[in-house]
């Protein structure tokens, strides 16, 4: 799971989190001061250093990975306002090490600061539950309780939303490519009741917008359900499932998926924190447990790395050829395309690899806590990292795992060479970058409720250079730019880096760029572009924003001059001053509306930051939210009467021009709150 935009997730999750967190800045921003925000930067940006054998050779023993990590983490912690963190590798069928560093508890809100104990410590993996999810999906596959390529009809007691004809299977949920949008609303809260998962995943489930097995898109609904389907087959209850057949199997005797923890662990459980000097968080309750719920301690997620790894005499979960299936590519090119030659999912795991080194895993994140684990199936080695707090910036947790886990293959398993060339000439690579030239949006998305607003927000860039080289912005899973060159038809590598992405194409149009696994680049629709979306919302919010003040400053000031109400008309042939109501009423509305207008806005952008801060708000909340939007947008009737009134009376250019400038700001909310959903009948999310 993942706060912001990751929604409690994985690595790639969270990168979209933050990455709409800063689009929420920008609406606000844009309220305010009507100022066009997120300009693609179209500058080269410096390439990163190429991947090289660290100096020395280095050897998987437990002296040199303590030396490492002792020299990196503790500053790295301190420095980044984290508050603690485990670190666990195993190799060759044992566990190499465990450390732990800094704090489980900080004492910021009494008492004395308690250190991070390696050996007992607990933390919440957040989304590498899932890799347990699939574990226990794959059990029944291995015992021929469930099909991966039947619909999954045959194993639910509830509908799930279709908008295809095609079967959703095991397979498609375990990829990502059920093709559901993506919800927030109730995936963390806190509390002392557990989640019925039933309930969670057949009540307002979220809508299918994808054909199945062709667009991946990352979806806690989607694994959820596969944890539901082990619980309905088996007849036992998910938590209870995974503790018989997989925590219990494989020596897991401080992990959980009970949700609140059970008396025997809850002393046990370090704090969450936002940074190491606030205090702590809540003990944190997913609502669909299955996308990550697990408690751990370090030595059981070793434990469980060695069961994965197939090593004798760690707890056998799953047959050799059951492990050999689950860890290689979920899906081929019959239904992804050419998107299969970019880094694809396994059945429950990323595609990571890193210097030549075949390597799957998955990250996590919740609001507090933020993990990753790593498998080398050849080398039969594995790499486990929590971290208890967010740290004092948003992509912090995200660098600073990276920092270990890319860390670990370089001084581990250094590149041997240096990557081949690319096969693609220049003429051809430039036709290519042309075609792939737009903007972009994530797969991830929730395109049915208000949340399709953040779209519009956060948008990727693909911009061709003279070379034939393309300019993404931001870069995949980065916050910054990056520039990626033609190896293959249709496939780009980072230049300098290691990641390559690839694109579907039919009749010289990109219909989909994968990035990475269950993360997806879609065209974005013109009308939603920032370059049409920014400007239209940043000169309307400005428009009504001075529109609203100058009205109480405008009826004080002509009270002070004592004069007439506004709506009053020039002169009769008496040379009388005529009140006109109509025009009084038509303005009061219009007035009324232009405030609502604004008041909605302001509204809606923190409604968006709670909820991507994985706060739920009450449908009433919402409703009252609309109410007010859809006054704004019945406005614009009597905004037209007013500059009807203002023409048939010639009141003069400046007063026209006013009322059709109030008119058209009304006009340009409205038809955002139409484009993205913000009056939609469901305010689910």
């Amino acid at each position: 799971m993942s706060p912001t935009y990751e929604l409690p997730t994985e690595r790639p999750g969270r990168v979209r989190t933050m990455a709409a967190l800063a689009a929420l800045g920008a609406l606000a921003i844009t309220v305010a001061a009507g100022v066009p925000a997120f300009a693609a930067t179209t500058s080269e940006p410096t390439p990163p250093p190429p991947v090289s054998a660290p100096v020395g050779e280095h050897t998987l023993v437990q002296s040199d990975v303590d030396a490492w990590l002792d020299g990196l983490l503790p500053s790295a912690l301190e420095s980044a306002g984290i508050a603690g963190g485990v670190v666990t590798v195993v190799d060759d069928g044992k566990v190499v090490t465990t450390r732990g560093y800094g704090y489980a508890d900080t004492g910021t809100t009494g008492g004395e600061a308690v250190p991070v104990d390696p050996q007992s410590t607990l933390f919440r993996p957040g989304s590498v539950s899932k890799l347990f999810t699939a574990t226990a999906a794959m059990q029944l596959v291995e015992n021929g309780d469930v099909d991966l390529d039947t619909d999954i009809g045959e194993y639910l007691d509830f509908d799930v939303p279709r908008s295809f004809d095609g079967p959703i299977t095991m397979r498609h949920l375990l990829t990502h490519t059920a093709g559901f949008e993506e919800r927030l609303g109730g995936l963390i809260g806190s509390g002392d009741v557990s989640p019925v998962l039933r309930d969670e995943l057949a009540e307002d489930p979220p809508e299918q917008i994808y054909e199945p097995g062709t667009v991946p898109a990352y979806s806690n609904y989607g694994n959820s359900l596969a944890g539901y389907i082990v619980e309905h087959v088996s007849g036992v209850p998910f938590e209870e499932y995974v503790e018989q057949n997989i925590l219990t199997p494989a020596g897991m005797t401080s992990s959980t998926f009970e949700q609140p923890l059970p008396d025997a662990l809850r002393d046990r459980m370090s704090k969450g924190y936002d940074t190491s000097a606030a205090a702590p968080g809540p003990f944190e309750i997913v609502g669909t447990p299955p996308a990550g719920a697990l408690t751990a301690s370090a030595p059981d997620m070793a434990r469980f790395m060695l069961a994965q790894l197939g090593e004798p005499g760690t707890g056998s979960i799953l047959e050799p050829r059951t492990l050999e299936l689950m860890h290689a590519p979920g899906l081929d090119e019959s239904s992804l395309g050419n998107l299969a030659a970019s880094p694809r999912m396994t059945l429950g795991f990323f595609d990571e690899s890193r210097n030549g080194q075949w390597i799957i895993g998955h990250g996590g994140d919740t609001n507090y806590f933020h993990s990753h684990l790593q498998l080398y199936p050849e080398e039969r080695t594995g790499i486990f990292v929590s971290f208890n707090s967010t740290g004092d910036s948003g992509l912090v947790t995200l660098e600073l795992r990276d920092a270990v886990l890319h860390g670990f293959t370089d001084r581990y398993f250094p590149a041997g060479s240096t990557p081949a060339a690319g096969t693609v000439d220049a003429a051809t690579a430039k036709e290519h970058a042309a075609i792939a030239a737009g903007s972009y949006v994530a797969s991830r998305g929730m395109q049915s409720t208000f949340l399709a607003s953040l779209e519009a927000f956060s948008t990727t860039q693909l911009t061709p250079q003279d070379d034939g080289r393309l300019l993404i912005t931001p870069g995949p899973l980065s916050d910054a730019p990056a520039l990626y060159e033609e190896i293959e038809p249709w496939v780009w590598r980072e230049v300098g880096g290691q990641r390559v992405i690839a694109m579907r194409v039919t009749d010289d149009k990109v219909e989909a760029i994968g990035i990475e696994g269950a993360f997806t680049l879609l065209p974005a629709q013109p009308e939603r572009a920032q370059a049409v979306v920014l400007p239209v919302l940043g000169v309307s919010a400005l428009i009504l924003l001075v529109a609203a003040v100058a009205w109480p400053v405008g009826a004080i000031t002509r009270r002070v001059r004592r004069r007439s109400l506004p709506g009053s008309v020039p002169v009769t042939e008496a040379g009388r001053l005529r009140p006109e109501r109509t025009g009084r009423v038509v303005r009061l509305l219009t007035n009324i509306a232009t405030v609502c207008a604004v008041l909605a806005l302001g509204g809606w952008t923190a409604t968006l930051i709670t909820v991507m801060g994985l706060q739920d708000v009450s449908a009433f909340s919402l409703r009252q939210l609309q109410v007010v939007q859809g006054l704004g947008v019945l406005g614009i009737v009597p905004a037209a009467l007013q500059v009807v009134g203002a023409i048939r009376h010639r009141l003069g250019w400046r007063k026209v021009l006013g009322t059709v400038l109030v008119l058209l700001a009304l006009a340009g909310i409205a038809w955002f709150a139409a484009e993205f959903r913000l009056l939609a009948p469901s305010v689910s999310y």
